[in-house]
């Protein structure tokens, strides 16, 4: 009899670490990886880029040139700075060695289309979970659609914002990063990277994340980024995660229905979707390359500044 494959035969949670309402738990895999990649900040000094798509650009589409021998992994909400205006990774994409494409993108500095450079650079940031949990409810039915979920990001970025009390002239996600940097500061050192660890999960309040890569080293140079979205999204929230919170989620998880579709990139998307849960992975020949999710379930929030 076959066993059926699940996300929880390929990775394995740790124990969580716990600060001021926050918990983070690292994630381990299962399985040595066998696909070969390297990450975005490794890549962009070698020769990688992403550039507009032309002179006049496009908004929901960037250009990307890969020179390398070895495939670059594209991480869903990365942020890239630069060019015309800042954007996020719409979908987790693994690009070809030796190859070049367009990749799906989202704006999140609406206020600019006026030219900063050439190319684009990496963020010392990717998207928050909140913002990247709108974004994916948008795209559950249509991942690779060109801006299918560009309004919702403009909103997220203006209501947190706001919540924060943070004026950007360019109405940029960036600055709200820096507008808080002294307060995400307070909390990072609390949560170190553990050894071998190629994932995380998130929690506060109610609100839940999970962020898996198959290699720890190609985690090791994400997870940083990562964890500044995670103590953004924490700054606001009102209580600790609940008991049991995290293993009812991945319960959730390995039971929402997927669909799947052939990558931009190499590999095939999946997308899943359930009552509680939603996120999207990506496979290459039957391997777990990247698995993020999110939960969906009472999405109230009680806003409080953990740090004014």
């Amino acid at each position: 009899m076959q066993i059926k494959k699940t996300f929880l035969t390929e990775i394995q949670p740790g124990e969580p670490l716990e600060h001021r309402g926050i918990a983070i738990a690292p994630v381990f895999p299962r399985r040595q990886p066998v696909a070969e990649y390297v990450m975005l900040d490794e890549a962009l000094p070698l020769g990688f880029r992403v550039t507009e798509v032309d002179a006049a650009g496009s908004v929901p589409e960037l250009a990307v040139d890969n020179p390398l021998d070895h495939d670059v992994l594209l991480y869903d909400g990365e942020e890239l700075v630069g060019a015309k205006q800042n954007r996020i990774v719409a979908a987790t994409i693994l690009v070809p060695a030796r190859a070049k494409t367009r990749i799906p993108v989202a704006c999140v500095e609406e206020g600019r289309w006026s030219r900063r450079s050439d190319a684009f650079a990496a963020a010392p940031h990717a998207a928050y979970p909140e913002l990247r949990r709108r974004k994916a409810l948008r795209q559950s039915a249509q991942p690779f659609a060109a801006g299918v979920a560009q309004a919702e990001v403009w909103a997220a970025v203006g209501e947190r914002a706001a919540e924060y009390r943070v004026h950007s002239h360019t109405r940029a996600q960036a600055d709200v990063y820096r507008a808080r940097g002294d307060s995400i500061a307070e909390l990072r050192d609390a949560f170190p990277l553990a050894p071998g660890q190629s994932g995380a999960l998130f929690a506060v309040g109610g609100e839940i994340c999970l962020d898996v890569v198959s290699r720890p080293d190609a985690f090791a140079r994400l997870y940083a980024k990562l964890l500044e979205g995670y103590l953004l999204d924490a700054l606001a929230a009102a209580q600790p995660r609940e008991p049991g919170a995290f293993d009812r989620f991945l319960a959730d998880l390995d039971a929402a229905p997927r669909s799947r579709r052939p990558s931009v990139g190499r590999g095939e998307d999946v997308r899943l979707q359930g009552d509680r849960v939603v996120g999207s992975a990506l496979e290459l020949d039957g391997e777990l390359i990247q698995l993020c999710a999110y939960s969906t379930a009472d999405r109230r929030r009680s806003v409080r500044n953990v740090i004014e």
